[in-house]
């Protein structure tokens, strides 16, 4: 039997830690599955684990990919399962990592089976959003799929184009369409979620965001702003910046937007992680030994 040991929870939490300890004690390698983490041009603003954690247990897709490249939920999805397959050659466990919840699923379900889309259709979508801004997207969803506009980044044009693309194509939520085709995989998920008081979270993600400033966030997504409008940098911690780069709003105020929208992204990973009733929560302070017997009580009972 092969297991893949399923680290879960809202960012800044301690996942990466976690993940390094289990894969010491079950001496197998880590997949990150943060779809930010994976373009190298990413570094600070991404929350990449440091040299010393990197050095602690191998890792896979982490700054593996270009923001120029075109890389989608799909293309990850073949490439984790067919690096999923290689290592359960040699080894009986893998951890996968990350709070990229379709990721995860991707991985843990199989990518989701949807229907096509007529071109005038995404045509129609994406020149509204080009006249009525992002706002028409949130509008559009919510009106016409409330469930995954609850969980979608409200931040991510181009994931909820998606959605919109096909609620109207195809006359039917997005949300009818995920989990629906049944992949047969390989291994058996163990599922561990990390929480806290959202206080604590939200007090955890402040800080972070603080000491992202202090590592040289400004320079890095100075760098990037030439090439804002490409898909991988619509994300919280580098849109922000740029607004202030445009001279829209002040550094200070870009920061502490920094941390609202991170705050507003942690609490859409918890409401799409505790749907599934099959992940064990934990308290991010819990002794790391009674994680390892709780996932070891569930390896000798299988």
């Amino acid at each position: 039997m092969k297991y893949l040991i399923t680290i879960v929870g809202p960012t800044a939490i301690g996942k990466t830690s976690l993940s390094i300890a289990l894969a010491q004690h079950f001496n197998c390698d880590i997949i990150s599955c943060d779809s930010r983490q994976f373009f190298k041009e990413m570094k600070i603003g991404t929350a990449v684990p440091s040299p010393e954690e990197l050095a602690g247990a191998q890792h896979h897709f982490i700054q593996n990919k270009s923001i120029f490249e075109n890389y989608t939920v799909g293309d990850f999805e073949k490439e984790a399962i067919a690096k999923l397959d290689e290592l359960f050659l040699t080894n009986d466990y893998v951890v996968l990592v990350g709070g990229s919840g379709l990721y995860v699923d991707a991985v843990l379900k199989g990518f989701d089976d949807f229907p096509e889309i007529e071109v005038l259709v995404r045509e129609e979508v994406t020149s509204n959003y080009e006249k009525s801004g992002i706002r028409y997207l949130q509008t559009e969803l919510e009106k016409r799929d409330p469930n995954y506009f609850e969980v979608v980044a409200k931040e991510n044009p181009q994931r909820m184009m998606r959605a919109l693309e096909v609620c109207i194509g195809s006359g039917k939520p997005y949300s009818s369409f995920l989990n629906q085709k049944k992949n047969t995989r390989n291994f058996t998920p163990i599922l561990i979620g990390l929480e806290a008081e959202r206080s604590l979270i939200y007090d955890r993600i402040n800080k972070r965001v603080d000491i992202m400033m202090n590592e040289g966030l400004l320079a890095e997504a100075k760098d990037l702003f030439p090439h804002k409008d490409l898909n991988a940098l619509q994300t919280v911690g580098y849109r922000e910046l740029f607004s202030y780069f445009e001279g829209e709003i002040s550094l200070k105020f870009a920061i502490e937007e920094i941390k609202k929208n991170t705050r507003r992204f942690a609490k859409r990973q918890l409401t799409w992680f505790k749907r599934n009733e099959d992940t064990k929560w934990f308290d991010y302070l819990a002794n790391r030994n009674e994680i390892i017997n709780y996932i070891t009580r569930l390896i000798h009972n299988s």
